[in-house]
């Protein structure tokens, strides 16, 4: 091969990635924005976004040197059209454990029961005590809504002086005494 035949097939080459490339770094932008969505806005700078594979393990689309890491869940069955989650990077073993689940339940009741096997025969992960999830879900973006949470696992309405229903309107202890009793956050 000549050097101009050299030089002309390696231009075609990476005219062909470079071309697909931009479309590539696009779709990973959106999907990064899309996941950043149920972030708090301070913190989106140092947010880590991923992305899950079907076998539970995960992709790191952004890296992010704060607690935070987002990702969006609008695959799993069951779930609204737009749905995105932010959570502490330490319960990543929990959300995978959950995905997996989600992903062997053929509905709501069956992946209940997992949980609750879960919980009685002790293999279910806990959440990082205090630790903040904030959802973003809906038909669409536009009229997705937040729902915000916080973990307190194994606590009860009577060791954190919260109550077991919302009807006060404030916060409230929700499925306490599991690993998965958690603070509800009223809505806006």
């Amino acid at each position: 091969m000549t050097r101009l035949t050299k030089t002309a097939f390696l231009a075609a080459a990476f005219s062909g990635v470079a071309g697909l490339l931009p479309a590539h770094v696009a779709s990973q932008q959106a999907a990064v924005d899309k996941a950043l969505s149920a972030a708090p806005s301070r913190a989106r700078d140092a947010t880590m976004v991923i992305q899950w594979n079907a076998d539970h393990t995960y992709d790191v689309l952004k890296d992010g040197d704060g607690p935070l890491v987002c990702y969006d869940r609008s695959d799993e069955a069951r779930r609204a059209a737009f749905d995105v989650q932010c959570t502490s990077k330490g319960n990543l073993d929990r959300v995978a454990q959950s995905r997996r689940f989600r992903a062997e339940s053929a509905d709501r009741e069956a992946e209940n029961a997992m949980v609750q096997a879960a919980e009685a025969d002790g293999t279910r992960i806990s959440p990082v005590y205090g630790s903040i999830w904030w959802s973003l879900r809906g038909e669409d973006q536009a009229s997705a809504r937040v729902h915000m949470t916080v973990a307190v696992p194994f606590a009860t309405a009577e060791s954190t002086g919260f109550p077991n229903n919302g009807r006060e309107g404030g916060l409230w202890i929700m499925a306490e005494g599991t690993s998965t009793a958690h603070l509800m956050v009223p809505g806006r």
